[in-house]
């Protein structure tokens, strides 16, 4: 994609990233979101993606492996960059990141209600896996 860069974010990312992730509407308000990044910053098993845009933080992927499969969070998309590849330019990023490492499973969650979203994971070739996550929150 034509002036995009896909890289690991930096330190000073993060404020963009944030900004971004409130304006995509993923940040939660139980989610500390610099508490977030620093976790899953914090050793080689998980990043944090940005797909860079005209010098400007676009789209966003955390992604990470647990020793059995990779995960994607935090996948947000600059509404005015919406529709024009980024989505799945931060997914392929994510897969090659979690390839690279020898993971060949990626899974993600998907609230029930975000009907658009789902859609285009199944574009991408997500599917449905028809399991229920459960948690447990073990610190107040």
């Amino acid at each position: 994609m034509t002036g995009t860069t896909i890289r690991a974010m930096r330190d000073d990312d993060a404020e963009a990233v944030v900004a971004l992730w409130h304006a995509a509407g993923v940040a939660r308000p139980w989610n500390d979101p610099a508490r977030d990044l620093a976790f899953a910053r914090r050793d080689p098993h998980s990043t944090v993606l940005v797909a860079e845009r005209d010098g400007r933080v676009a789209a966003t992927a955390m992604v990470g492996e647990d020793g059995h499969r990779g995960w994607a969070y935090y996948v947000a998309v600059d509404p005015a960059h919406r529709g024009s590849g980024l989505g799945g330019a931060i997914m392929a990023g994510a897969e090659d990141w979690l390839r690279a490492r020898g993971v060949w499973k990626l899974q993600l969650l998907v609230r029930e209600d975000n009907t658009a979203v789902k859609g285009f994971y199944e574009h991408l070739g997500y599917r449905d896996t028809r399991t229920t996550c459960f948690q447990k929150v073990i610190e107040p």
